[in-house]
């Protein structure tokens, strides 16, 4: 998305500098986090994952559209993390014709197990801030969660 210049220019320049310095943090926070949180499981299955785990039960197609990714990535995604013992496919109670998708009980372990070790990376990189500026991306991180969840 591409800030908007105001008409004096100067204020629209920093809003699009800001949003860059932001956007670029925020990738090499992911990247660094991903690195040391330890997973065997591809970007895309992890996110998968703790959708399933957020949304179950959750058809195929939803996941496709919250992760997002195509259709027929999302039905690989699952069949691997399937194959992983992570999630298992049911019939869907109001449609019997469909399948939703749940965590097994190893799936379960797993997304506690990522989410205690980002949580732990994560803090050691909040402990290089002040208490003040941890607290403003401490509080930036719940409008950010709202954002992402129009997603």
């Amino acid at each position: 998305m591409r800030a908007r210049i105001c008409p004096s220019g100067r204020g629209g320049i920093r809003l699009e500098q800001e949003t860059l310095q932001l956007l670029v943090a925020m990738h090499r926070i992911v990247r660094y986090l991903r690195r040391t949180t330890t997973t065997t499981l591809h970007p895309t299955q992890f996110i998968a994952l703790l959708l399933i785990a957020e949304e179950q039960p959750i058809r195929i197609g939803a996941i496709a559209t919250h992760v997002p990714c195509s259709q027929p990535t999302a039905t690989t995604t699952v069949a691997a993390l399937e194959t992983a013992g992570l999630v298992r496919r049911d019939q869907d109670t109001q449609d019997g014709r469909a399948t939703v998708v749940i965590l097994t009980p190893q799936g379960e372990e797993t997304v506690q197990a990522a989410g205690r070790h980002a949580t732990e990376d994560f803090a050691r990189l909040l402990a290089r801030l002040d208490d003040d500026d941890r607290a403003l991306v401490l509080k930036a991180g719940g409008v950010l969660a709202s954002l992402a969840g129009d997603l």
